[in-house]
């Protein structure tokens, strides 16, 4: 069980620092929930598997992308995030960041 709190929220955007790219959190997970294939085959890093892992929608391009806190900072720029996806998960943009649709019961 991970002990290491998120970092990142729902609707955030962040900056990847090593691939360099920009995106929109779209879920989190407490720890590594992929598969063992996909962590030695991607992961090359070889990031903590027991820290908060975040799924990112990808600015300019349809990439889903799936990463470790440590790979991840804010990123201040309040371009939007051009994804085709972005209206599946958020109703709007504030200089906080994407507000999520509300969840239905």
């Amino acid at each position: 069980m991970s002990t290491t709190k998120a970092h990142f929220n729902i609707g955030q955007i962040i900056h990847h620092k090593l691939f360099e790219y920009r995106g929109v959190v779209i879920d989190v997970d407490p720890n590594f929930e992929g598969s063992e294939d996909w962590y030695n085959a991607a992961a090359t890093s070889k990031p903590p598997k027991e820290d908060p892992w975040y799924h990112i929608l990808v600015d300019g391009g349809y990439l889903r992308t799936y990463v470790a806190q440590r790979n991840l900072e804010p990123d201040n720029n309040l371009e939007p995030i051009k994804h085709p996806d972005i209206n599946d998960h958020f109703r709007g943009l504030t200089i906080k960041g994407y507000i999520p649709h509300a969840k239905s019961n």
